[in-house]
């Protein structure tokens, strides 16, 4: 059961990756946590057991995730699989689950579908300067792996994104 009597809606954001995940904790425009979780064994166990330890540790009101069944999503089997556990783990707690595509953070965040994740990463950064300015990794060569810090920013637009749809509705 949700015990979150704070005045401001509180979100969890969890970017599910190759690598692990990145997560961020939003309460009203306030950026109160961020990090990313990288894992060599067992990715899956780990990052399941961290988010669960998240949504205790912070109570969320939502737990917003990239839409993986999303039409021109192309997720691994395991990520797919990290997901739908990851909404099993988020109903044992009677949290609501927000899915946001890719298109759909592109358009609201860059207005333009089809912008870059670094476009995406650079205008997060912008939103919160001191916490994640000095962050942003460089812009991604096609011959090199992207930068696992990049989940982050991935929660943070996936958080932001879901406030200002929230915010959208109620006006």
């Amino acid at each position: 059961m949700n015990k979150n009597h704070n005045k401001h809606f509180r979100i969890l954001a969890a970017s599910l990756s190759a690598n692990g995940f990145g997560y961020a904790v939003m309460e009203g425009n306030t950026l109160v946590d961020f990090r990313n979780k990288v894992f060599l064994t067992d990715k899956n166990a780990n990052s399941l057991t961290n988010i669960d330890k998240l949504i205790v540790r912070y109570q969320p009101d939502v737990l917003v995730l990239h839409d993986v069944n999303a039409k021109g999503t192309y997720r691994a089997p395991r990520i797919k699989e990290l997901y739908r556990k990851v909404i099993a783990l988020a109903q044992k707690h009677k949290l609501k689950v927000a899915k946001l595509s890719n298109t759909e953070l592109r358009t609201m965040l860059l207005n333009d579908p089809k912008g870059t994740k670094h476009d995406m990463a650079e205008c997060i950064a912008k939103q919160f300067p001191d916490e994640l300015g000095s962050r942003v990794p460089p812009k991604r060569k096609a011959w090199t792996s992207e930068y696992a810090r990049m989940d982050i920013f991935d929660a943070v637009a996936l958080a932001v994104v879901f406030l200002m749809k929230k915010l959208k509705r109620t006006v």
